[in-house]
């Protein structure tokens, strides 16, 4: 994103502005704040996929994909997805299999598998939903995605809160509330979102708070000497943004899981997932020691580590011979055929590696 140069943004002044924010207020006039967030993102919002070539369906796909996602991960799977998937008739169509494969990589699978829900029950509507509150009673749907869905797609008066916007929010009233969590967060910020909202321009002010939000307002070191709206903001005058919002530290709980790699003549054992499991049901993965016995003693092929929500995991993989005897749930896949099958993002990238 191209730089917002510092001329375009009014001098910072000494005291707040008579239509300025005032710390934990409302805006008496949020004019001026929504011509200059409107000006900066009309100028310097990223080229994005969904934005360039906009449609209903487009939007959907693309919440659900962000959801959970950072753009630039999600940027390869929409470009597919869509060369595969271009519509709500082709998802609603589509075996769920081939669903979950081109969302393979992505994790919280459960996303594909409401957006594919959501698809059947779009086609049987005699039209789109046309309010917030229709959006909702769709599959997947919640309060966010319905706000977006609504605003950007249709352009209706609805006000998007997420966790740049709450950001964003608490920095611009300098509002020093303790949050538990992002929820509560979101619901309290909910009234200044709506209010502060360009109700002529809905979708793009939505979009530039997001914008604004990902590319300048960050959680950590914010650019506020090019940010549009600075002159708005009493957190910056207090000079210390990155103390807003004041959210609860997340407790993390560490998981540690042995891992098995077992390969013979060609063949990689792996662990299928039931069908029925609340999550990542009919994927493979590599077995674990609750599937067979590993013995801590067998050599240590990597150790992997990663995060999911507050989890973080550390998974060691050791070598192991074939087990004489093969519970059903564990298959021997050829190499040849592991394109073929959908494997859980991260074990896909550790097969990779190991193989090469």
């Amino acid at each position: 994103m191209a730089p917002f140069h510092e001329s375009r943004v009014a001098p910072e002044p000494i005291i707040a502005p008579a239509n300025g924010f005032v710390a934990n207020t409302f805006p008496d006039n949020p004019t001026d704040f929504q011509h200059d967030l409107l000006t900066w993102y009309r100028a310097h919002r990223r080229k994005l996929p969904w934005r360039e070539s906009p449609s209903l369906y487009r939007t959907v796909v693309s919440e659900f994909m962000l959801q959970q996602t950072q753009i630039k991960t999600a940027l390869p799977y929409f470009e597919r997805w869509m060369t595969n998937l271009p519509d709500f008739a082709s998802l609603a169509a589509a075996e769920e299999s081939t669903v979950l494969k081109l969302w393979e990589g992505l994790g919280y699978y459960s996303r594909a598998r409401n957006l594919h829900k959501m698809a059947k029950a779009f086609i049987e509507m005699p039209s789109p939903p046309r309010t917030q509150e229709a959006w909702q009673k769709l599959p997947g749907i919640g309060s966010y995605a319905s706000a977006a869905i609504a605003s950007i797609a249709q352009n209706l008066p609805v006000a998007c809160v997420d966790g740049n916007v709450v950001r964003i929010l608490s920095r611009l009233t300098a509002n020093d509330k303790s949050f538990t969590d992002s929820g509560s967060a979101s619901k309290s910020f909910a009234p200044l979102a709506t209010a502060v909202l360009n109700r002529d321009e809905p979708s793009d002010h939505n979009q530039a708070m997001m914008e604004l939000g990902a590319t300048v307002c960050h959680r950590r070191s914010p650019l506020c000497t090019i940010c549009p709206v600075r002159r708005h903001c009493a957190g910056s005058r207090n000079g210390d943004p990155e103390s807003y919002p004041r959210l609860a530290p997340k407790k993390i709980k560490q998981v540690a899981v042995t891992r098995g790699w077992c390969v013979q003549k060609g063949n990689l054992l792996l662990h299928r997932i039931p069908a029925g499991a609340k999550r990542l049901a009919g994927q493979y993965e590599l077995p674990s020691s609750d599937h067979l016995p590993i013995a801590e003693e067998a050599t240590v092929i990597t150790t992997k580590k990663r995060s999911i929500t507050k989890y973080r995991i550390t998974e060691t993989i050791r070598e192991i011979a074939p087990p004489s005897l093969l519970p059903d749930e564990l298959h021997w896949v050829s190499f040849d055929d592991l394109s073929d099958i959908t494997l859980s993002g991260p074990h896909r990238r550790w097969i990779t590696e190991l193989l090469d």
